[in-house]
């Protein structure tokens, strides 16, 4: 994504820390950034952050374009966030993802006039780990600090959330490698405790809409069913759909996701800049890793190199089959947007 692709729209990179601000250890210079959809017009429009899933490992290119056309196009102006990752194990993330999203938030609050944006309107919308970053903090917004004086009495908490096809609980249901990612493999049961999502839901929790669908195999559906309920018990206003069939990772679950048309061209670092710079790193001889992980990294991510087909013809017919159901979501999300956020 590059600041002027788009016609009528206006496209930045920008950087949420400075670089004295951002301390995780295994960054090898990447900073977190976030991508902006945003009107060019002069209309207050209401905001909604993107967080792309992962496992905390990445941040899908597939959950980011598509759905951020997809608000962008129904009035939102569009941020997409590149949080921090732990690609490849070496360095825990603790809560850097979570104070990324914090300032985000923030940063975006601040600057309402120049993003043109209602500051009373700022929603989230996160898919499986980003869906858990996103609730993360909803349930958590006031225990996280800035360190810059200019945010500091800048709410970070979300007016509401989307939480897509979400990891919750580190409990039965848990997707274990975005804890594992997160706390290493050794993690206290303080830090689950802390990020199980389903145990810090109160009153003051924003207002929630969930999906997923019955047979994702990827993140148990009891993961959206434990967070509804704590809602239901806090008095928090959700919804929850859940659809009949359909893969994890569905996104938007048009035909152009399915074709992999997803807004990032060859050799473009959309949502990559990480896993980029961590490829460069292990091909200088700067980590412990062989240099042959920094082209595998390169090729499985398609950065300046072909990427590999993700599913055969045969594979892709079967998921053509569930997309009508499930395509559904971005419509109802909008509709109970509408009531919750108040968009006119």
């Amino acid at each position: 994504m590059i600041e002027g692709e788009m016609e009528g729209m206006i496209n930045e990179r920008i950087e949420i820390w400075k670089k004295e601000e951002y301390h995780y250890p295994a960054a090898h210079g990447f900073i977190p950034v976030m991508f902006s959809y945003i009107h060019e017009d002069e209309k207050k429009h209401p905001a909604m952050l993107i967080a792309p899933g992962g496992a905390y490992r990445e941040t899908s290119p597939s959950e980011a374009h598509l759905p951020a056309m997809e608000f962008y196009q129904a009035g939102y102006n569009v941020f997409v966030l590149e949080y921090t990752v732990n690609q490849l194990d070496e360095a825990p993330l603790k809560l850097q993802p979570l104070n990324d999203m914090s300032r985000t938030i923030r940063m975006i609050r601040s600057r309402a006039e120049e993003y043109h944006i209602k500051p009373d309107q700022v929603a989230v919308c996160g898919f499986s780990a980003g869906a858990h970053l996103c609730g993360s903090l909803c349930v958590h917004n006031k225990d996280v600090e800035d360190p810059e004086e200019a945010y500091q009495n800048v709410s970070n908490r979300p007016d509401a959330a989307i939480l897509s096809y979400p990891v919750i609980t580190s409990g039965k249901y848990a997707h274990r490698d975005s804890f594992v990612a997160l706390f290493g493999k050794e993690p206290s049961e303080q830090e689950l405790d802390y990020m199980s999502l389903e145990n810090h839901v109160t009153k003051d929790t924003p207002p929630c809409f969930l999906w997923q669908t019955v047979t994702d195999q990827t993140v148990p559906v009891e993961n959206s069913y434990l967070f509804a309920q704590a809602c239901a018990q806090a008095g928090v206003p959700f919804a929850q759909h859940v659809f009949s069939e359909g893969i994890h990772g569905l996104s938007v679950a048009t035909e152009e996701w399915l074709e992999q048309n997803i807004g990032q061209e060859e050799g473009k670092r959309y949502t990559q800049e990480q896993v980029q710079m961590l490829a460069e790193a292990i091909e200088a001889g700067e980590t412990p890793f062989p240099k042959e992980k920094g082209e595998e990294l390169l090729v499985k991510f398609g950065i300046g190199r072909k990427k590999p087909a993700r599913w055969t013809e045969k594979q892709k017919e079967g998921i053509r089959k569930t997309l009508k159901e499930v395509q559904s979501w971005t419509q109802l999300a909008e509709v109970w947007m509408e009531k919750y956020l108040k968009v006119e």
